[in-house]
């Protein structure tokens, strides 16, 4: 299944691409450059911040335009590719890149389903045996209606295909059910195969986002994270992409990483493999903590969002070359990955109006001084004018990530931190982190 390359073709990239825009990349990007042995860390299409990102150059190709990312790549002798959003995943960008020999950290379209299809993804962990809730899969609005009438009480609907993280509700009553399996099928989501939802049976419990580098055969977990999903504190309001995020999350101990070890990612890998599908990127994995152990509640095909900032100033040089040794399929000659000890706290700067008609074109203005535990990540920004100064242009503007020894000081620094960024109608929340934080 593997590729034969020699060590050197992979163990020290030089010069990667990254792509994507939003703060995911800004992160990545971010750690990248720091990795041993990379020269060059082009970022495109980048944001704002990118320009101000240490060693990193924007390339002004969208995500969407594989053609030129091709062209690009082989223009500037680029030896690793990470993508970093799914709809490109989706689309066969790592598919052709790879058609090209270029090494792509990143699964090409048929591993990209088990994001990119929610009854794809329930159908591969019911026939692998992985834990999950009992689900029903509906192509029509009156299919559907039909089975929540049969049911007879509310369930959690999912928009069966790419919808930015917004096409999931947990219904609290049989009205919003309705409601929600009604807005997926009048076409909100603008899914591309058109509309199809899966019904799910609803589980209850604490959320943990795990995620692990793969080669398709070996893999590599990362410390798991907690993400807050909701815009208004005490976890209220409406979801969005992710209000903030901590690592590493103390719900989940060596045991309980173990457990998600065999009985998750193992059989995750395997099912795909059985599949002829050779899935060369990360797996990002939402479990509920239920009573009757760790429960999936969804994948994803690239790193989560908040969770990819808070993760990566916890991450050591060797990431670019096990990222690489992963691309080549030959994660068992990467070195280890060194995990920092201590948190890390990530608190999100959102546009005000967000998740809903949010404000575009605000100036930014930052004091803040970065370190080595203290990072300012670009989200939805750009440069006005091609000047110096940035300016919001998305929902989700920026985040502030701080680490520490604790969970108390680490929100603190990241609090703080936020104190020097300002920005007209800036919204965020004061609670990131109350799971774990005494003060």
């Amino acid at each position: 299944m593997s590729t034969a390359m020699a060590p050197e073709a992979f163990c020290s990239p030089t010069r990667v691409l990254v792509v994507g825009g939003g703060g995911r990349e800004n992160a990545l990007a971010w750690a990248l450059a720091r990795s041993t042995g990379v020269e060059d860390v082009w970022v495109a299409p980048g944001n704002g911040g990118t320009k101000d990102l240490p060693g990193c150059r924007q390339l002004p190709v969208d995500e969407s335009n594989h053609r030129g990312l091709l062209e690009a790549c082989q223009r500037l002798a680029i030896n690793l590719v990470v993508v970093g959003p799914e709809a490109p995943l989706a689309a066969g960008l790592a598919d052709l890149l790879r058609a090209a020999n270029l090494l792509v950290f990143g699964p090409g379209a048929s591993g990209a389903q088990l994001e990119a299809s929610k009854q794809w993804a329930k159908t591969l962990m019911q026939e692998a045996g992985i834990p999950t809730a009992g689900f029903w899969a509906a192509c029509t609005e009156a299919e559907a209606l039909a089975v929540l009438e049969q049911q007879a009480k509310p369930l959690v609907v999912k928009a069966d295909g790419l919808a930015a993280g917004k096409g999931v509700t947990v219904a609290e009553t049989m009205d919003e059910a309705r409601s929600a399996i009604t807005d997926i099928f009048s076409g909100r989501f603008g899914l591309r195969d058109g509309p199809a939802l899966v019904l799910e049976e609803r589980s209850h419990g604490p959320e943990v986002s795990v995620f692990a580098l793969t080669d398709g055969e070996r893999f590599v977990m990362l410390p798991p994270a907690q993400d807050h999903k909701r815009i208004g504190e005490g976890d209220t309001g409406p979801n969005t992409g992710g209000m903030g995020a901590y690592a590493p999350a103390p719900l989940l101990g060596v045991d309980d990483l173990e457990t998600i070890r065999r009985s998750v990612l193992q059989p995750t890998l395997t099912a795909l493999r059985e599949r002829g599908i050779d899935y060369r990127g990360v797996i990002y994995v939402g479990l509920m903590l239920t009573a009757k152990g760790p429960s999936v509640i969804e994948y994803n095909c690239r790193f989560g969002d908040p969770e990819c900032q808070t993760l990566m100033p916890l991450l050591g040089p060797e990431l670019a070359k096990v990222l690489m040794a992963c691309a080549a399929g030959r994660l068992d000659q990467a070195p280890d990955l060194s995990i920092a000890s201590g948190c890390s706290a990530c608190v999100v700067a959102a546009a005000e109006g967000y998740p809903g008609t949010i404000r575009r074109g605000d100036d930014i203005q930052s004091t803040l001084c970065q370190g080595p535990d203290l990072q300012l990540f670009h989200a939805g920004t750009q440069r006005r004018d091609d000047s110096d100064i940035c300016v919001s242009s998305g929902g989700r503007v920026l985040a502030v990530v701080a680490q520490a020894e604790d969970f108390d000081t680490a929100f603190e620094r990241a609090y703080a931190g936020l104190s020097q960024v300002h920005f007209q109608g800036m919204t965020y929340r004061r609670d990131i982190g109350h799971q774990v934080r005494n003060r």
